[in-house]
This record gives structure tokens, sequence and C-alpha cells, in this order.
């Protein structure tokens, strides 16, 4: 069973989607964050019919501290799967970009060296 598990992980590169999938997650506020401000300053330029201007605005109506404190959090996080990775690979797990070539590969390069020979 455990063996089969391990040939799912090899097989079907599922480390690597994994990992992408939770950095893709994390960093969803902090982009949501950006637009955020980005809409606040827009808002205050008077761009968005609101009937608020730059008359009554001041630097803290700019939501910052929820931009400061995604980025933190996905630095956090993104530093967590790279200590998981990084002892993953010290416990000896591969992806399919560490292991050796195929048997596909090995194949096709017999036949490439068989075709460069005949001629």
């Amino acid at each position: 069973m455990l063996k089969e598990f391990r040939e799912f992980l090899d097989k079907f590169n599922v480390i690597p989607v994994a990992v992408g999938l939770v950095l893709a997650l994390a960093f969803a506020p902090v982009v949501e964050s950006v637009v955020n401000v980005i809409l606040s300053i827009i808002g205050k330029a008077g761009f968005i019919p609101d009937g608020d201007t730059f008359a009554g605005w001041q630097p803290s109506d700019i939501p910052l501290g929820g931009f400061i404190a995604a980025l933190i959090s996905f630095l956090i996080m993104a530093w967590v799967v790279f200590m998981i990775i990084k002892s993953l690979a010290r416990a000896g797990a591969t992806t399919e970009a560490d292991s050796g070539p195929s048997a596909e590969e090995v194949l096709l390069t017999e036949i490439r060296d068989l075709l460069r020979a005949r001629q």
C-alpha cells in the first residue's frame, strides 16, 4: 500500500502541484489587499462618484495595514512550505525531475544512436 502511494506521488507529481496550489492560495489575499489599496486611492481621487475627494483625505485612509498583514502571512506560508520541501528532499523524496531518464527516453536515445551509426 505504501509503495503504491509513493508511485502515485511520483507518477502524478503531486508534491509540486500541491506546493503551487498552497502558494497560490496564500498569495490571493495579497492581491486582494493591493486591489483594495488601489481602489481606495482611486476613490479618494474622485474618480469613483461617492462625493468624497482629496479635500478631507488623510494618509491613514489608505488601508496599508491589510496589505502588510497579507504580505507577512504569505511570506510565513512560503517559508513553511520551503522548509517542508527541504525536509522531504533530505528524506529522499524525489520528483520526476530528480529521477533518471524514463524507459521511453532510454529507448529513444538508443534508437537515435542506431540511426546515427547507419549514416
